[in-house]
């Protein structure tokens, strides 16, 4: 494992010190990589959802009434 050293605010400090108190955490190194895994987690749902909106809006607009579109929604997850 790589090692680093990295500066915080002193909010974010106190923050960090008080995660590693209350035993939430066993270091501030630990809390931060759960952090950080967390964020990636977060981008890969993010990197998702925009792939799917970018398709969806390449793929032009539906002259269907929103009442169509929810029953085929509905049809399309009961199926």
């Amino acid at each position: 494992m790589s090692r680093q050293s990295i500066s915080f605010t002193k909010p974010n400090d106190e923050w960090l010190k008080t995660q590693v108190d209350t035993k939430e955490y066993s270091s501030k190194s630990e809390l931060v990589n759960d952090l950080i895994r967390q964020a990636r987690k977060q981008q890969v749902q993010v990197d998702w959802i925009r792939t799917k909106l970018e398709k969806a809006e390449s793929s032009g607009f539906s002259k269907d009434t929103k009442e169509q579109i929810l029953a085929e929604s509905k049809s399309l997850l009961n199926a």
